[in-house]
């Protein structure tokens, strides 16, 4: 197998090989143009695995099953990432190679393990990356980095040629910016694999979550002093809210519970059997405190290690339960942030702190995606993380675009503006027959009246443009303010900003029946060609009103309006 040339100059700590030319294997396929990092724990061939632990290097001859498949469908491979040692961290400073700095702030932690992978989308030099998640380290960076992490149900993504950390629970984790792009790349990646001792095909929901849908939120929060973490996480509650949800109290004992069992058990012991051979003979070259946290593995015996295994499955018996009351677990990604200088001081108990809300997952079988939330004042991210059954992986991807898109953050560390949403390539069917309408005003998303849109179970498709055949007015006297879209002449028009929503039909005439004169529905050219359903308005209503025009949509135009000195 050919080395690939590559370069480890001024490639900074989030890479540990920065390859001089990508791998591509096609120009074609679904993921085609886009670029993408690999951890460091992820097989790529001819160029050194080393899991963050220089002794423990070898050159694969193949790569691993997941790159693989992400190259046939396209995609460019630029390198391999840092990560704490072993992927055995949710800090990113347990590294030879150096503490990844946060992407917003370098005196903070970049979270982990999977550090530099989240690090180098958020900084825009990747459109994607692969990590790997055993306790949260494909959720905790991305919190921390302001971008997506989802973590696949366990065993719909191959781990053939990942360095093991828990075997059982391992799963190859997916980042972007956003989350269109991230379930792409998911649904490339997705597929059994004999080659993997823990692949299996899963049946996936199949369904959004209804308009109205019930999110639990943990009965007792631990945000370990942190003010502003705490007040971060009470408005993405009421955002959900916006969204159509409810919150509901769920008892969080028994995933704590869980979440205990991964350190503070013979579970541990796993972690030591992924690398015993290596560790046993080369102990001293790995760094505390992953040279401890394996050692401790050593300790226990195969009683211990049954013993364990019993508890957490009645543990998962009890969480079980939890489902029957929610459609959807919330919780924070990240309790809180740390700086470097206060993780190295103290790098056991303020890890532990970060996987809060994140250990107990992938012991119990369950799918999540983590995504943006907002900025903090002190100008840190802070993330949610979405928590749904093993196999609701696209159903979660779903309701956190919608989430993410209707925060209105600026991409990771770029500060480029959120795109437009997409519609996601979801294996999702609609069970009724639909509309789609086109929204041009105070129905928009994140608008004063989305939520009648919400509440009769529409969801966002995607942002465009109608044809350049079209005016558009901001009508005065209206509450709230609403816009006037007057169909002009041709060479007398542009093209405006809208949003395509689908409703189920069987709520779309009390919809319509809620829009007030001058106002109604017709039919719209958008800038494709094609006719849908959308608002217009009478032609004497315009007169004397301002025409916004110029702004190209209505969200430009409130947005002009605040940013006016007052």
């Amino acid at each position: 197998m050919m080395v690939h040339q590559q370069t480890d100059d001024a490639a900074g700590p989030a890479w540990i090989t920065r390859l001089a030319f990508p791998v591509k294997t096609t120009a074609n396929g679904p993921l085609a143009g886009l670029r993408f990092a690999a951890k460091d724990n992820i097989d790529v061939a001819g160029v050194p695995t080393t899991a963050a632990c220089p002794a423990f290097a070898h050159t694969p001859a193949a790569h691993a099953s997941v790159v693989q498949r992400l190259l046939d469908a396209g995609a460019q491979l630029l390198g391999k990432t840092n990560l704490d040692q072993f992927a055995c961290g949710l800090n990113g400073t347990r590294s030879p190679y150096g503490a990844v700095p946060n992407s917003f702030d370098a005196r903070y932690v970049s979270g982990g393990s999977s550090s530099g992978s989240a690090v180098v989308v958020a900084k825009g030099e990747a459109d994607f990356s692969l990590g790997t998640d055993t306790a949260g380290s494909g959720r905790v960076p991305a919190g921390l980095n302001n971008i997506v992490g989802i973590k696949p149900s366990r065993g719909s993504v191959s781990a053939r040629g990942v360095v093991p950390a828990a075997q059982s629970v391992d799963c190859v984790s997916i980042f972007a910016r956003t989350v269109d792009v991230a379930a792409r790349v998911l649904q490339v990646a997705m597929g059994f694999d004999a080659g993997d001792p823990y692949s299996r095909s899963l049946a996936l929901a199949t369904q959004p979550l209804p308009a109205s849908f019930r999110f639990g939120v943990p009965s007792v929060l631990r945000f370990f002093g942190d003010e502003q973490a705490q007040k971060a996480f009470a408005r993405a509650i009421e955002q959900m809210r916006a969204l159509g949800g409810t919150p509901v109290e769920i008892d969080y004992a028994p995933l704590a519970e869980a979440a205990a069992l991964l350190y503070d058990s013979a579970l541990v012991a796993e972690r030591y059997a992924a690398v015993r051979e290596f560790f046993d003979a080369h102990e001293a070259e790995v760094i505390e405190p992953v040279r401890g946290i394996l050692a401790q593995g050593r300790s226990y015996s195969a009683a211990d290690f049954v013993e364990a295994r019993v508890k957490l499955q009645a543990l998962g018996q009890r969480a079980a339960a939890l489902w029957d009351g929610i459609d959807v677990l919330l919780v924070p990604t990240a309790p809180t942030h740390y700086t470097i200088e206060a993780m190295q001081a103290d790098p056991v108990a303020l890890n532990r702190n970060l996987g809060e809300y994140t250990n107990f997952v992938n012991l119990l079988d369950y799918a999540a995606i983590s995504v943006p939330a907002s900025i903090r004042q002190d100008g840190l991210p802070f993330g949610i993380t979405l928590i749904g059954p093993c196999g609701s992986d696209f159903q979660l991807a779903e309701l956190g675009q919608r989430f993410h898109h209707a925060t209105g953050l600026t991409l990771g560390a770029t500060g480029e503006p959120m795109p437009a949403p997409q519609q996601l390539p979801l294996p999702i069917v609609t069970p009724s027959p639909t509309v789609h309408v086109a929204l041009v005003g105070a129905h928009l998303s994140g608008m004063p009246l989305n939520g009648q849109l919400i509440e009769r179970g529409a969801r966002l498709l995607r942002a465009t443009h109608t044809a350049p055949q079209y005016r558009l007015y901001a009508l005065p006297g209206t509450v709230p303010p609403k816009p006037g879209l007057l169909r002009v002449p041709s060479g007398e028009g542009a093209a405006i900003s809208v949003e395509i929503w689908e409703m189920p039909l069987a709520h779309y005439g009390s919809f319509v029946a809620l829009i007030p004169a001058p106002l109604g529905i017709g039919s719209l050219t958008l800038a494709d060609g094609t006719s849908v359903q959308g608002f217009l308005c009478e032609a004497l209503a315009v007169q004397g009103a301002e025409d916004i025009t110029h702004h190209g949509g209505w969200r430009a135009y409130i947005a002009s309006r605040s940013a006016q000195p007052a």
